[in-house]
């Protein structure tokens, strides 16, 4: 059975705006490995509970994956009492899935812990995945030669024309999508809030919320050839 961590964002606030993990791009990958027979951890740069950002659960962004996962007492239990991430044993997954919201702008954009891991991962030929504000943590990471990560792979992640329409450019650390570019990625941008997701070998890649089945989906797919 392969095993699933879904990495979250342990953050609630971003200079000043609450935030947290955008539940979406948690709930759906959730459900969707749980349903293809995925053994399905739910971590967090620093365990205990995460904090969900709710701009996530109202309105069209309140997605049915979210009502059933906030009704669902096992998952939100898990969400509650998330794993630390570096109490995680990397030699047993299959997979390392980081999902988004504004929280990872905090706690995934340097972190050497996640950074370790996600190098460990992806050079073992195991998948790295992440959606939306997620591949921000995949700037700092390398290839087993040193060079980027993305370098020369396709990839994507929250646009900069997306973070303009959520007002937040000035607030985040840097934009995915010109930092990717910098360091040699071959961006992919789709429409803003549609689903756009890429696949580089074992490195997956979703742009934003509306990604996240697709995203899951392309895992699956990859872990079940």
């Amino acid at each position: 059975m392969p095993k699933v961590v879904i990495v979250n964002t342990s953050a609630s606030e971003l200079k000043g705006h609450p935030t947290g993990v955008w539940l979406e791009e948690a709930a759906c990958p959730y459900y969707l490995f749980k349903e293809a027979g995925f053994d399905v951890v739910l971590a967090s740069t620093a365990g205990g509970p995460v904090p969900i950002d709710q701009g996530s659960v109202s309105g069209d962004f309140f997605t049915d994956a979210c009502k059933k996962f906030l009704h669902d007492p096992d998952a939100i239990g898990a969400l509650s009492h998330s794993v630390k991430l570096s109490d995680v044993d990397l030699s047993t997954v299959d997979c390392l899935y980081m999902s988004g919201g504004h929280g990872t702008a905090v706690d995934f954009f340097d972190n050497a812990t996640l950074k370790a891991a996600i190098e460990t991962v992806y050079n073992a030929g195991k998948v790295v995945a992440a959606d939306c504000h997620g591949p921000i943590c995949l700037a700092q990471c390398n290839k087993a030669d040193g060079t980027p990560l993305v370098a020369g792979l396709e990839c994507t992640g929250f646009t900069n024309s997306e973070e303009a329409a959520v007002q937040l450019t000035e607030k985040v650390p840097f934009l995915i999508e010109t930092k990717f570019e910098e360091l040699g990625g071959k961006f992919s941008k789709g429409e803003d809030w549609g689903s756009n997701v890429t696949t580089a070998g074992n490195l997956i890649c979703g742009q934003n919320p509306a990604s996240s089945e697709a995203c899951a989906k392309a895992c699956i797919d990859f872990l079940k050839k």
